[in-house]
């Protein structure tokens, strides 16, 4: 009797576990339905958003209304970022979206924009309001523009300056060694300008960070300050591109911009920038002086045709015949071209370098006896002829 009665029981507790196995089956089913109804209907939305922002961006990107012919006038001040711009450009009614413009410009790897008085109108691409900003095509006359050369130093600017506004050339460089006005444009441009500028040994605290460009003006009585301003800002919208590569070759701005500056002296109409680049930096591998001729003229404060022995021996840390290293810093401001050439060197073995006489014709050697050679055959001699 009490075997029959445990048969059963055990009978009795395999058809419960049978059943709540069942149950749990029917449960686990019963979510995996739930969760794929989820996942479709999440996935459903999110292809609805891509959809919804796919056509609200492709909306965006065309003319604000196409068949208008209003004539919008649009002044950008100096200073002006293209976030600022794309806020300005859609309260105006010229583009629809000011964060759609921001990104079509930075996509588009486009900078550049001058500040001034505009005529735009609704009916415009985004690409024909980028150009005319870039080209400065604008609804009134500047009142007087300044053209900056590349490989011109802070003195040249301010002489440039000085002849197109009622300030001194000493006015200007008094107003920019100034601790207080260097502050001003590092608190504006972070990502430009950091303690380095503030270096005891550099000559001028803003040299280097004026990039060379052509900038229009058209307000009467405008300060330094707001001169010098589309300058500095242009400078941070070319060096920021390469963010990434000085960070690869563990290099400060100020370091880039200090050997820019040196290329640009350096190089001729004809000259290899990279070429030119990999030789200083190979003597920076072999600790050797970078000996170049600007950097000396720079500590002189003189623009000469030629560098004399008695020259080499000033006392300064911008001497780079007897300091060695990058000097303090810049020597001069520097093209996108330059700076290019100061972050990418070419691969080579030559420790020096001279242009040909007459010509500007570049010429390396991996010897001090092979350059010797031809500095004979192509500066001494020519000379003579």
């Amino acid at each position: 009797m009490i075997k029959g009665k445990e048969k059963i029981d055990e009978e009795a507790r395999a058809a419960i576990i049978r059943e709540s196995l069942l149950e749990k089956r029917s449960e686990a089913a019963i979510i995996r339905k739930i969760v794929a109804m989820i996942m479709l209907a999440a996935g459903a939305l999110l292809l609805i958003a891509a959809i919804g922002s796919y056509v609200y961006i492709k909306s965006a990107l065309k003319p604000a209304d196409p068949k208008s012919d209003e004539k919008i006038q649009v002044e950008v001040p100096i200073g002006s970022t293209t976030a600022s711009i794309g806020e300005l450009l859609e309260d105006k009614g010229v583009i629809k979206n000011a964060s759609v413009f921001k990104y079509y410009v930075k996509f588009n790897n486009i900078s550049g924009f001058q500040a001034g008085n505009y005529t735009f109108t609704p009916a415009m691409s985004l690409k024909e309001i980028s150009t005319n900003l870039q080209a400065g095509i604008l609804a009134s006359e500047p009142i007087f523009k300044l053209t900056i050369p590349e490989g011109y130093s802070l003195d040249q600017i301010a002489e440039l300056i000085s002849d197109q506004t009622g300030y001194s050339k000493k006015e200007i460089i008094k107003e920019l060694n100034q601790a207080e006005t260097v502050k001003y444009f590092q608190d504006k441009y972070p990502d430009l300008l950091t303690a380095d500028a503030f270096n005891s040994h550099v000559k001028h605290p803003l040299e280097g960070y004026l990039y060379p460009a052509t900038y229009s003006f058209f307000e009467e009585d405008l300060s330094i300050k707001e001169i010098i301003d589309p300058m500095i800002q242009k400078s941070q919208e070319i060096v920021v591109k390469y963010s990434d590569k000085m960070a690869e070759k563990e290099m400060s701005v100020h370091e880039v911009l200090t050997m820019a500056s040196i290329i640009e002296k350096e190089a001729t109409e004809k000259a290899d920038r990279h070429m030119i680049s990999s030789v200083f930096y190979n003597r920076l591998d072999e600790d050797m002086p970078l000996q170049t001729d600007p950097t000396v003229l720079y500590a002189l404060g003189e623009h000469k045709d030629r560098t004399l022995y008695e020259d080499l021996e000033v006392d300064s840390p911008y001497n780079t015949y007897k300091v060695k290293g990058l000097p303090p810093g810049p020597i001069s401001n520097a093209g996108e071209t330059s700076i290019k050439a100061a972050l990418n060197p070419a691969e080579s073995e030559y420790l020096y370098f001279l242009a040909e006489y007459g010509t500007g014709k570049v010429h390396y050697a991996e010897t001090l006896k092979e350059h010797n050679e031809l500095k004979k055959k192509y500066i001494t001699e020519k000379r003579k002829q």
